[in-house]
């Protein structure tokens, strides 16, 4: 049905004249419970109910993803041969990029000011949340920068590079994949 495009999503029925609006069904249900307005739903598509986005999914979605995350994390260490100078080093937790670039493995990479440069010139690209907006309207100048520090990417190893594996999917439902520097 998903690949055929007809999923019985509210977008897909409203589309063929069963329902009347395609917005997304779990997100009004979940604002009606916490007594908000349900004014401005996404349109519930197959690609919005399985990811965060999605407001009544967003914790099962996110239990889900850290789940597969943390067994392919250590299926990915266990299968390390002895003589891999690959080093991970969030195997016990996920951190910010903050704290990462506290570390002396990091600070040898880059440093701290370096790394900022290079991501302001990266988030700036990245559309800022309704969930982010006061923030950057309070201080546009120092905005992208502490959101790229506040960063938690889903793993990181370190070799003769830093790779940032972040094994996530945009809103779009398009995986966003590994990131290396």
């Amino acid at each position: 049905m998903v690949v055929a495009g007809n999923t019985p999503t509210a977008s897909f029925l409203t589309k063929i004249g069963k329902m009347q609006s395609a917005g997304c069904r779990l997100c009004r249900i979940t604002r009606e419970t916490r007594g908000e307005s349900t004014d401005g739903l996404a349109n519930e598509t197959h690609g919005h109910i399985n990811s965060a986005g999605c407001e009544g999914m967003a914790t099962t979605v996110t239990a889900a993803h850290h789940s597969i995350w943390r067994h392919l994390y250590n299926s990915m260490h266990a299968a390390q041969k002895p003589k891999s100078k690959l080093k991970f080093v969030t195997l016990d937790k996920e951190s910010n990029m903050s704290t990462l670039w506290r570390r002396e493995e990091f600070l040898r990479i880059c440093s701290k000011e370096e790394l900022a440069e290079k991501a302001q010139d990266i988030e700036v690209t990245i559309t800022v949340k309704k969930s982010q907006e006061a923030r950057y309207n309070l201080d546009q100048e120092s905005f992208f920068v502490n959101r790229f520090w506040g960063r938690r990417p889903d793993g990181v190893a370190i070799n003769e590079a830093l790779q940032i594996v972040d094994l996530s999917l945009n809103l779009n439902g398009r995986q966003t994949g590994t990131r290396g520097s």
